[in-house]
């Protein structure tokens, strides 16, 4: 049973986006949809949350996100700050949301570099007020490059708002 009166990141961001009338949907590639899924653990947020899209692979960036195909080219493994931006801006436009977010990056625990190492994470937001996007480095395992990530991008939302 869900605790109403338990303070959580998202029941403070769902909270912003009822009190200021906005809608958000979310391009999620290296959390899964870890971010929506957080979004709608709070009751109500389906006056806020329009949906989302788990684009893990660059076919579905690109077929159903209209990612192009030159910022693959320029980011073959799709973790780059060109990827996240334009994953933001598109959904917001094709859910037709207020806010926009785009999350690509390297959840591990293989395929890092040196130049792109296991926890970096691009997060873009995308709105009224213009578009941002962060670059983060987070330490630990999977699950935990996954949360953090989300973590960083309910605050983006938070502070955006």
């Amino acid at each position: 049973m869900e605790d109403f009166n338990k303070w959580t990141l998202e029941r403070e961001v769902g909270e912003k986006l009822k009190e200021n009338n906005l809608t958000i949907s979310c391009a999620e590639s290296c959390t899964g949809g870890l971010l929506t899924s957080r979004l709608t653990d709070i009751a109500g947020s389906s006056e806020y949350v329009k949906g989302s899209i788990v684009c893990y692979s660059n076919e579905v960036k690109n077929k159903f996100l209209e990612i192009p195909e030159e910022l693959f080219n320029e980011a073959p493994d799709a973790v780059s700050q060109k990827i996240a931006i334009a994953l933001a801006k598109n959904i917001r436009e094709k859910f037709g949301t207020d806010l926009g977010v785009g999350i690509t990056g390297l959840a591990g625990p293989a395929g890092g570099t040196q130049e792109k190492p296991v926890g970096l994470v691009f997060i873009s937001l995308s709105g009224a007020k213009g578009t941002v996007v962060t670059k983060n480095v987070f330490v630990g395992t999977r699950t935990q490059i996954k949360y953090e990530a989300t973590e960083k991008a309910l605050n983006m939302i938070k502070e955006y708002i």
